[in-house]
């Protein structure tokens, strides 16, 4: 059994709006059998640490936006080299690109279907 339709819903709109916001490396993952907090992971990363606060942004606000959801919870704002925003259906993470490499969350959950976030391949290059 997969994650619901809704929670992909909610990935494939943030997976977008970092994608447009030139996030690196975005990948969706599909943890609903792995963990019983969430059904998704989204795991991106910036180059900076002002990279990191604008897709932050661009997420909270297309999630506002689109689908009038707010984070139940944000993490690491302050810094900006981690943010988490915990959707309660879904949990975003977005690094600074050096924190991806060293923390590797995508070899950690690698048990875990990657979801199909229907972005261009050129936006996430």
């Amino acid at each position: 059994m997969s994650a619901p339709e809704e929670s992909l819903d909610l990935a494939r709109v943030a997976g977008r709006a970092a994608a447009d916001k030139f996030a690196e490396e975005v990948i969706g993952l599909d943890v609903s059998e792995l963990v019983v907090i969430t059904d998704a992971f989204l795991v991106c990363s910036g180059e900076t640490e002002r990279q990191v606060a604008a897709i932050v942004d661009g997420i909270e606000e297309a999630l506002l936006t689109e689908r009038r959801r707010k984070p139940l919870r944000r993490e690491g704002e302050r810094e900006a080299r981690w943010v988490l925003l915990d959707y309660g259906d879904i949990v975003v993470h977005v690094q600074h690109a050096e924190d991806r490499v060293f923390y590797a969350l995508e070899r950690l959950w690698r048990d875990a279907p990657v979801i199909d976030l229907q972005i261009d391949a050129d936006r996430t290059a």
